[in-house]
């Protein structure tokens, strides 16, 4: 088999149907995920035996990467195809084989109202310095958002833009800003380091891919503290459990140092849900907790469980509360009420607002 017409036949494919995700892993059809929902199989294709499977792959990992994949057993990368498609790729090993996921990201980096984001969400993109974070399930949109917003500050100010990511996904065109992007191990070891040597690069403005570890939040906190502004993503579900989990993956004597400086650096956190529209396609619904005083007495106080009633009840200031998103896109008819009450935190609250 000619493995890379095969890939590429894939690549297009997805490309073509509108996929987010393209699926390859031995005993099984290639599939993709189109609107959250995983097809099985793709037309014209067979179940990938092992050396299929890892043929294909492989042609993807290439030779320049063929060691470190085979010694680390998974990999993460971007690929490029026919100069107008970019994938970000995730290759690892399995029982019986190898296997990869591929997410397509759009070559166009979409507007806030685009992507229908609140309004609110823009407060974050004109901050001269403070600590931003997007969160939620994996494949929920993190850095589009992400994307969008670091894209806003590129076409209304001039600052000095770094991006740090494993991999770099969305490419940006300068436009009053210098960006410059960074991809681990390709540019940097590391998420920490590359944060730390943003202060000797004049930086305005830094986008970490994903907080994955203590030392990375360490750097980040760091860097908003020391007046920067600070763009990073994290896979937890809400704002309250955000803060948690940052606390709590630094050593216990250092806790009461980060709540005191997330308390004083922190300007607001997006966590956020794709769901699949009653017409098709995808919708976010989205929780915003901006930092006020309430907000950064209860983080400084260690009191994160709390922060969900001060989103409730703060709505006259711009939060808003996850149930309150969904209700509106069930008011809206863009969702339905069951696929509402599957990522509520509350059902019973949420049909209560629908009265």
């Amino acid at each position: 088999m000619d493995y890379k017409q095969y890939l590429e036949k894939l690549l297009l494919t997805t490309a073509e149907s509108g996929a987010s995700d393209l699926h390859i892993s031995p005993g099984h059809y290639p599939a993709m995920r189109v609107d959250g929902r995983l097809l099985i199989q793709i037309a014209d294709t067979q179940i990938l035996d092992p050396e299929t499977s890892s043929g294909v792959v492989m042609e993807l990992v290439g030779l320049e990467r063929k060691d470190r994949f085979l010694s680390e057993k998974e990999l993460d990368f971007s690929h490029e195809y026919a100069g107008k498609y970019r994938f970000r790729v995730n290759a690892y090993h399995t029982r019986g084989g190898i296997a990869a996921s591929l997410r397509l990201i759009p070559n166009d980096i979409r507007t806030l109202e685009e992507l229908n984001l609140p309004p609110i969400v823009k407060i974050f993109s004109r901050l001269s310095q403070g600590f931003v974070l997007v969160v939620g399930p994996n494949g929920h949109g993190k850095s589009t958002t992400l994307a969008s917003i670091v894209d806003l500050i590129n076409k209304e100010r001039a600052e000095k833009i770094v991006t740090i990511e494993d991999p770099v996904e969305y490419i940006f065109t300068p436009d009053k800003s210098i960006i410059d992007q960074r991809e681990i191990y390709q540019d940097t070891f590391s998420f920490h380091k590359a944060i730390r040597s943003t202060f000797r690069q004049n930086a305005n403005v830094i986008l970490v891919g994903e907080m994955r570890d203590y030392e990375t939040m360490s750097a980040a906190v760091t860097a908003a503290e020391t007046g920067h502004l600070v763009f990073a993503s994290l896979h937890t579900n809400s704002a309250s459990q955000t803060i948690e989990r940052i606390i709590d993956s630094f050593p216990p004597n250092q806790q009461a140092q980060v709540r005191s400086q997330l308390a004083n650096t922190l300007s607001g956190v997006i966590s956020q849900r794709l769901i699949q529209r009653i017409r098709g396609g995808l919708i976010p619904a989205v929780e915003v907790m901006i930092a006020t005083t309430a907000v950064r007495t209860l983080i400084r106080d260690n009191r994160p469980r709390q922060l969900d009633l001060v989103i409730e009840t703060s709505q006259d200031v711009g939060m808003i509360p996850l149930d309150r998103s969904l209700a509106d896109l069930v008011r809206r008819k863009e969702i339905s009420l069951e696929r509402a009450e599957f990522y509520s935190s509350n059902p019973a609250d949420l049909k209560n607002q629908l009265k």
